[in-house]
């Protein structure tokens, strides 16, 4: 065993799995908030399972990403959030959100277990394939994280299209559209690889999303089906 798998300062807090009274009333708060500065769309909700373990994927524009993501759906969504954000007043609010650290451009073996677990308790896991914020600037590679998971844990991907998030604030006081789209679920194949689930996975948001926002996945290969 590594030394931080034998002793990880994360593990003296609890991390929430799933809905509590607490975390149902700061939701009311933030939804009531985020009702003044959107109005948000949602499509294809029959496409997201009602139980089971599942990963919604999708394509991250804001940090504010993460409040219509969860609106859109009836389950708690666990994320990871960067560690740097753990060590803040915030912390205590986050973990019960169901939100958990990972230390960004490292392997961090407990965030990892973290994740499994999650998924291993049936719960939803949610995921930014592309590991940091595209700022409108449209999908960037995406790193294997996402699909390593799926595949080890047998479990299917919902990819989640966000749109409309990067004009909060540009409007004011006006509302900005936001919409959120739930594609068919991906479930990793016997031959998939962790590259192979995550071209799958990325060319699907691709194609859910404006022109404008396909980034580094506008073109899809010549003979690809996703």
């Amino acid at each position: 065993m590594s030394a931080q798998q034998d002793f990880d300062p994360r593990d003296r807090k609890k991390y929430y799995l799933e809905e509590t009274p607490v975390r149902k009333f700061l939701l009311y708060l933030v939804r009531s908030v985020f009702h003044t500065m959107m109005v948000m769309k949602v499509e294809g909700r029959e496409n997201f399972p009602l139980d089971g373990p599942v990963i919604i994927a999708a394509n991250h524009v804001t940090n504010f990403d993460v409040f219509p993501m969860q609106f859109a759906v009836p389950r708690a969504i666990c994320y990871m959030g960067k560690a740097e954000l753990f060590n803040t007043p915030l912390d205590p609010l986050l973990r019960v959100l169901c939100a958990f650290p990972v230390y960004r451009g490292e392997k961090d073996e407990w965030a990892v277990r973290h994740a499994e677990k999650v998924l291993t308790h049936g719960h939803t896991l949610g995921m930014f394939p592309e590991g940091k914020r595209s700022k409108g600037r449209g999908l960037g590679v995406a790193k294997t994280g996402t699909a390593r998971l799926a595949i080890k844990m047998n479990c299917p991907i919902v990819p989640m299209n966000v749109i409309g998030t990067d004009k909060f604030f540009k409007r004011f006081p006006a509302r900005s559209n936001v919409t959120i789209k739930l594609l068919p679920p991906i479930l990793p194949n016997p031959s998939d690889t962790p590259l192979s689930l995550t071209d799958r996975l990325m060319f699907t948001l691709a194609n859910g999303l404006p022109e404008s926002m396909r980034g580094v996945y506008a073109e899809m290969p010549k003979g690809f089906g996703v």
